[in-house]
């Protein structure tokens, strides 16, 4: 079954929402500095003072639009991962495939989490921690991937957070390099550096177990070899 964009949303009926739609669409086009809360207030079709009975600043509109944004998108990009086969491997590498879906539809901009963060210098602005929370969702989520992957393959487990560390810069550089460069390939280019760097990790355990296979134990010498003082 098909799942939705995750730039799309359903129209709303409420003052709120509509003010909410206009705001994420017109901002994850065209920026948050470059769009005022005229434009935002008439492309929702309401009044300004509907905006200002929901909302105590266009800050405040940007972050809730962003919430709204980071529980649509996460849904989205988790339904179609799960989606690409049945073990861990195939849903870690399948989610550039859902990216690259995504990335060749009409309406894409990049990150809106990495957009906005971009735009905003303080680190505890409401803004950037909504950028910042997503993103820790995001690696949540390539956590239970890894651990997954994990357990199937016989990885160290300790191992897996280093790479859903790894699998959310490629995630995010793939995301970039679409974006400026407009080549939806930009994930299938990804998925082959994540694809060999599963392969070196499953390479690195083979190598690891052997020696450890090999090492000889203190009671396990030939008999008659010298033992050390």
């Amino acid at each position: 079954m098909a799942t939705q964009n995750p730039t799309e949303s359903a129209a709303s009926g409420s003052a709120r929402e509509r003010l909410l739609d206009a705001a994420e669409a017109l901002i994850y086009a065209g920026g948050i500095h470059a769009t005022g809360v005229d434009a935002i207030v008439k492309q929702s079709g309401t009044a300004r003072k509907s905006f200002y009975t929901h909302f105590e600043s266009k800050d405040a509109l940007v972050a809730a639009a962003l919430e709204r944004r980071d529980e649509r998108w996460m849904n989205w990009f988790i339904t179609g991962t799960l989606q690409q086969g049945k073990t861990a491997r195939e849903h870690l590498l399948g989610m550039f495939d859902v990216l690259r879906d995504w990335f060749a539809s009409e309406d894409f901009h990049g990150c809106a989490f990495l957009n906005a963060a971009g735009e905003i210098a303080s680190a505890e602005d409401p803004i950037r921690i909504v950028a910042r929370e997503h993103k820790a969702r995001l690696l949540a989520f390539v956590r239970t991937q890894c651990d997954e992957y994990a357990a199937e393959s016989g990885m160290d487990a300790r191992h897996a957070a280093g790479l859903s560390r790894q699998w959310l810069i490629l995630l995010d550089g793939a995301i970039g390099v679409a974006l400026v460069s407009g080549e939806a390939d930009a994930a299938l280019d990804a998925q082959t550096a994540a694809e060999a760097l599963l392969d070196a990790e499953s390479a690195g355990e083979s190598s690891e177990s052997r020696k450890t296979r090999a090492k000889p134990r203190a009671n396990d010498r030939r008999p008659g070899a010298p033992q050390p003082d």
